[in-house]
């Protein structure tokens, strides 16, 4: 069983930076896939980038990249997704999933879901 709290979203401004958390517990942290995605309002839930369990295996939607970066901390139980050059269609709630075996195409698969954070950017 893992649990996870994001943390980190806020109102911002087109080209600002925000850096999300994700706290998980549970000792089996550092073998799940982790990722992060997206829901703006009237649209489906999307992936925005995934991290492999070891951290050395990162992929993201085009729409974010180059912009957004996720890493994670298995020391700390945490993983982070790095967002620059916000623009406002980066709107929406963002949620930290966890799976053996992330599904990017299939959000309503992974197992594991935080509660969602806000992320509101501004023209």
């Amino acid at each position: 069983q893992v649990q996870l709290v994001e943390s980190g979203g806020g109102l911002v401004q087109a080209g600002d930076s925000l850096r999300l958390s994700c706290a998980a517990s549970g000792r089996t942290f550092g073998t799940y896939a982790m990722g992060w995605f997206r829901q703006a309002p009237g649209k489906e839930r999307e992936f925005a980038g995934g991290i492999s369990w070891s951290g050395r295996r990162t992929y993201y939607a085009d729409s974010v990249k180059g912009r957004f970066t996720i890493s994670r901390d298995n020391a700390k139980n945490t993983v982070y997704l790095q967002m620059n050059m916000l623009k406002p269609e980066d709107t929406a709630v963002y949620y930290c999933a966890a799976d053996r075996t992330l599904y990017t195409d299939y959000p309503s698969r992974n197992n594991y879901w935080g509660q969602g954070t806000q992320v509101t950017v501004s023209s």
